[in-house]
Order: C-alpha cells, then sequence, then structure tokens
C-alpha cells in the first residue's frame, strides 16, 4: 500500500520536532556538563543550540522541566547501551556476559560525559540521589523483562523480589564504583555474581553450580 503525501509529511513532521527537541536537551546536558547545573540557564542553552527563547518554550515550559527532561535523555543512553551489551550476549556464557556487563557498568559510571558527571562534581546530593534511583529502577526494570526472562527460560532463578534485588545491585554499584574508582571489573563481576546467586555458572566458583 503506498504511503499517502500527508502520512509522509506527518512523519517529517514529527522527525523535525524530536531531532529539535533532541539537540535543546543535549544543549542541556552539555551546559550542565561545562558549566556546572548551578549555572544553567535558558539563555545559556539557546545560545549554545542556536534556537530562540520562544523555540525553548515550545518544547519546555521552565528550565526545571528541561532539566528533569535531561536527566531522562541521559538515562535513555544508559539503557540504549545496555540494550547493546543484552542483544549480543553469546547464548550459554554466563560467565562472558557476566565481563561484559561488569565493564560495561564500570564504563557507564565512570566516563560517560555530561549531565550525571556534572551532578557529582556540583555536590547537590538530593539531584543525585534522585538520579541513581532513576537510573537504578530503568535499569532494573529492563533486565528484569529481558535478560532475566531468557535466563529463566533455561536456568532456575535463585532470587526472590527479583526486581528490587537488581534494583539495589544497581544502585549500590554505582555509588560504589563513583567512591572507589579502581575497583577491579573482576571486583563488580564478583559482587553482582553473588549477589544473584550464579557465581556457580563462572570458573572461579564452579563448585556452587546448580544441579539440575
Amino acid at each position: 500500500m503506498a504511503t499517502s503525501d500527508s502520512t509522509r509529511g506527518s512523519r517529517a513532521a514529527r522527525y523535525t520536532y524530536d531531532a529539535r527537541r533532541n539537540e535543546i536537551l543535549q544543549a542541556v546536558v552539555d551546559v550542565c556538563a561545562d558549566e556546572g547545573i548551578g549555572n544553567l540557564s535558558i539563555s545559556a542553552v539557546t545560545k549554545r543550540v542556536g534556537c530562540t527563547r520562544s523555540l525553548f518554550y515550545h518544547y519546555f515550559p521552565n528550565k526545571t522541566v528541561a532539566l528533569e527532561s535531561a536527566l531522562d535523555y541521559t538515562i535513555d543512553m544508559f539503557i540504549s547501551r545496555l540494550r547493546t551489551w543484552n542483544e549480543s550476549r553469546v547464548f550459554g556464557d554466563i560467565e562472558g556476559a557476566l565481563d561484559s556487563i561488569a565493564a560495561l557498568l564500570k564504563s557507564l559510571v565512570l566516563e560517560m560525559p555530561g549531565i550525571s558527571g556534572s551532578i557529582t562534581a556540583g555536590g547537590d546530593a538530593v539531584l543525585y540521589t534522585a538520579f541513581v534511583d532513576r537510573v537504578a529502577e530503568r535499569c532494573a526494570r529492563y533486565m528484569c523483562e529481558s535478560t532475566v526472562v531468557d535466563f529463566a527460560a533455561h536456568h532456575e532463578v535463585l532470587i526472590g523480589n527479583v526486581f528490587e534485588t537488581f534494583y539495589v545491585l544497581i544502585s549500590g554499584l554505582i555509588l560504589y564504583i563513583r567512591s572507589h574508582r579502581d575497583v577491579p571489573e573482576s571486583v563488580i563481576k564478583e559482587i553482582i555474581a553473588c549477589t544473584l546467586h550464579i557465581e556457580g555458572y563462572t570458573e572461579k566458583y564452579a563448585e556452587r553450580r546448580p544441579v539440575r
């Protein structure tokens, strides 16, 4: 069935709307990263993105809403990389998945530029706690709906309160890695494995492998 001109026009308009909104969100992230959240202003954002204040207000009613949206925008990037990791896992290679998720998590916490680093540097404990909460909630939700489902199809899940366990694990590791930047990935891997009771699928704890 041929696509009508009106449908194509609607899609193009939607793409333009989303692209322009994302440009503004990226500018919010960049201003926070370069100048600190305390120096975030609408004028700084519009100058960086090259738009008028009226265009800014077309997408966001105020600076606070833009900042909240920028936090979610940053978390979207976390989830995107987590999704890439999940889709690239090798079936049956649980230890390999643990190795790669430990490396990814450390990278996400320490190396991802933008607003997450600005929150930490700015010393806003309330905002940082809220940010970690949102990251942990969304990452835990994604893991429970994807990786855990795949695992449960072939292995027994040995933890209860699965979402809550993932939430506590992720939020705790974010805070720990932030304050212990030199923590080896092998330690992160072992914390994940032991918390989820899947250490038996690693070479180090092979004697703990569940018997089916």
